[in-house]
């Protein structure tokens, strides 16, 4: 009973992450530099086929034309290569001092085709210092394994490739989706068996699977599992206690290391629990109140919201209640939310209503902060809160049973607000915060240095003919789409697609009639459903939720009107004609869209009852050159109207070309598909 006692604890620390080992994995280890002049010295590793890991380099410098020398040759000598220095230079050799560096060979030359690598000096002819590659010696590489079995035949796939020591490819993966809790899962021993645990998705997500259909999913290991801490990678259902598909990790993998930088992070609360990779809660309950810490590896401009769900059976934003809380730098704030739609907090027709702090809808703060400070890239916020307070508007945490919770990531906007989320809860997750037994189910964080994603291309509509736009609504696109465009965050995730176009620019001509077929909703109960288009010359919009002076700063160009006591109103407030994400369309997915194009494919059209309004407007000399189509209700859904004399195609063609690659397409090619006019459009790589 004893060694099964002591197995369970240590079967869990690595599952965990709780337990970590001082040796990290750099790559396979070659041997030590052997030191003829110069203090030459270091631990050389192979990374993977072309890189060398340098560890404790150690070169006093003084060497005349020194330089990292490699060759086929039986022995260092002048037949041979210039190997780049760790910044990729080929400058002669400074001094280093138990410096780590990586070495990358020239010419996709690979570690099996050298002999030696040495620190040499060309006008010598003398090695300081080398190493010898073995006979036979195998660097790290990717390993190719074959697909997932499946006795169930509930899940198939193509080969699964182990990129290294974190990251797993699976090729072609189709599941169907229907499991309750189906997940990712790992652990140890010879076979899948329930005591694994569940890593995050391929967006770092910990909810249940959805459907795949033949797609080739990246996973990391998270906090400091590695393929060398597990034997096997299965898709499992927690609920059945059954493998739907798996397959087994072999022992002593020659893999390259991983380049994910692992980042502990601890507490001494007795709870805790992973929502998403980057995301974790802590808490402790006392008596009548609740101790809570947020950790969240976010941007420095971020927030992160958690609270209870406005739904007890699936996490809904409205009517949910959350705090929301971000640092402005070394000050934390712990803000109480209350929610009653998907847009920002609007005031219409003397109501506020959206995401609104709980004081202007006549609630109060409830979070009481202790501490707040941002250490290493991560937020970390400590607060406590009545599990039941006075206000009608907060939601309580329930002493028994599961808690319905919500939780959001994203990008505060220019006043501190926060915008549209980038990752949420968007599949049920619960907690009991009540729980008796101490359970920890986190992991470290991870980060990585990922190339950026291309964002789709920006759209120039510049046909001279043009007299008339169409004006409807859209999802923003993710960090592909409106953010990464106009460089501005779309607080509502909508923004205006003109003639089926993701916010394009605009080219229009002066002194000549327009017109705007605007379909954004007239319903003013609704802000999410109503968004007349305006016209102004500053770049944001959501002129009805300015101040008196505010407003006075921005010059009204078209789609407002004035009533006889001087208020303004907006003059065209048309039906809701709505481009929408399918029953099956998941909108945390819409940065896998490479094009634009494939993700408006995606989506469906989906108009209500009426007709479109019609906003008219002749540019005449005294609008700017660049002026902005917005929303009367929300800030950030619309872009820009360049206003020219006459409108030259091929000169915009190469004004906006620039150095970058540019495609040229006539709007008619499509117009089938959209059932829209004939356009030229001019799209910016």
């Amino acid at each position: 009973m004893e060694y099964r006692r002591i197995t369970g604890i240590v079967f869990s620390c690595i599952i965990i992450g709780c337990c970590r080992s001082d040796d990290t994995y750099v790559g396979k280890k070659i041997g030590e530099l052997n030191s003829y002049h110069h203090q030459v010295g270091g631990d050389v590793y192979a990374v993977d086929e072309t890189t060398f890991l340098i560890k404790n380099f150690m070169y006093d410098g003084n060497g005349g034309d020194t330089f990292f020398w490699a060759g086929s040759r039986p022995r260092p000598g002048p037949q041979g290569f210039i190997v780049p220095n760790e910044l990729g230079r080929t400058n002669i050799l400074d001094r280093y001092l138990n410096k780590d560096i990586t070495l990358t060979l020239p010419d996709k030359k690979t570690i099996p085709e050298i002999k030696w690598l040495a620190v040499y000096d060309l006008s010598r002819l003398e090695a300081f210092g080398d190493i010898y590659i073995p006979e036979g010696f195998e660097p790290p590489q990717k390993i190719i394994l074959n697909k997932l079995s499946s006795k169930t035949g509930e899940v198939k796939s193509g080969a699964v490739t182990i990129i290294d020591s974190k990251t797993i490819i699976i090729e072609d993966l189709s599941y169907d989706g229907t499991g309750n809790e189906v997940h990712f899962w790992v652990g140890v021993g010879p076979q899948p068996h329930s005591k694994g645990i569940k890593i995050p998705d391929e967006h770092g997500y910990m909810t249940p699977l959805g459907k795949y259909r033949k797609k080739t999913v990246v996973l990391e290991l998270p906090g400091d599992l590695t393929v060398f801490t597990v034997d096997w990678l299965s898709l499992y259902d927690i609920q059945q206690e059954k493998v739907l598909g798996s397959i087994i990790i072999p022992e002593e993998l020659n893999v390259p290391p991983s380049l994910v930088k692992v980042i502990p992070h601890e507490n001494s609360m007795p709870n805790c629990e992973q929502l998403y990779k980057d995301f974790q809660v802590s808490w402790e309950v006392f008596g009548d109140q609740i101790t809570m810490e947020l950790a969240a590896q976010v941007g420095e401009n971020d927030y992160v919201a958690f609270g209870m769900s406005g739904s007890q059976t699936k996490p809904e934003m409205i009517g949910g209640d959350v705090v929301v809380s971000f640092m402005e730098g070394y000050l934390g704030n712990l803000i109480d939310y209350n929610m009653s739609s998907y847009m920002p907090c609007t005031q219409l027709l003397g109501q506020h209503k959206g995401v609104c702090q709980d004081d202007k809808v006549g609630g109060t703060q409830d979070y009481q902060a202790f501490s707040s400070k941002r250490e290493d890239g991560i937020n970390i916020f400590t607060f406590r809160r009545r599990l039941t307070t006075p206000d009608t508007g907060d939601i309580p945490y329930p002493d028994t049973g599961e808690a319905m919770i919500i939780w959001a990531l994203g990008t505060l906007d220019s006043i501190k607000k926060p915008t549209m989320h980038y990752a949420w809860s968007k599949v049920k997750q619960q907690l009991t915060f009540s729980r008796k037994a101490t359970e920890r189910k986190c992991f470290a964080f991870t980060r990585s240095d990922k190339p950026s994603l291309k964002r789709w291309p920006r759209f120039h509509l510049a046909d001279p003919a043009a007299r008339e736009f169409t004006a409807r609504l859209g999802p923003d696109g993710g960090s592909r789409g409106y953010s990464a465009i106009t460089q501005q965050y779309s607080d509502t995730g909508l923004a205006w697609y003109i003639n089926g176009y993701l916010v394009p620019d605009v080219y229009i001509k002066r002194n000549t009639k327009y017109r705007f077929l605007v379909e954004g909703g007239s319903n003013p109960y609704d802000p999410r459903s109503y968004h007349p288009m305006i016209i102004t010359d500053e770049p944001h919009g959501a002129y009805s939720q300015l101040s008196e002076d505010q407003q006075k700063e921005v010059r009204v160009l078209a789609g407002i009107g004035y009533s006889v006591r001087g208020d303004p109103r907006p003059l065209a407030a048309g039906r809701l004609c709505l481009w929408k994400h399918t029953q099956d369309g998941d909108r945390r997915k819409d940065v896998e869209f490479s094009t634009f194009e494939r993700f408006r494919n995606s989506l469906m059209l989906q108009c209500g009852e009426g007709e479109a309004a019609v906003l008219e407007f002749t540019p005449n000399k005294s609008w700017p050159d660049v002026v902005y189509y917005n929303s009367w209700t929300a800030p950030n859904m619309g872009w820009r109207l360049h206003i020219l004399e006459e409108i030259h195609t091929e000169q915009i063609l190469a004004a906006v070309s620039g150095s970058q690659g540019l495609r040229f397409i006539v709007w008619h090619k499509f117009s089938f598909i959209l059932c829209l006019g004939v356009w030229t459009v001019l799209i910016l790589i």
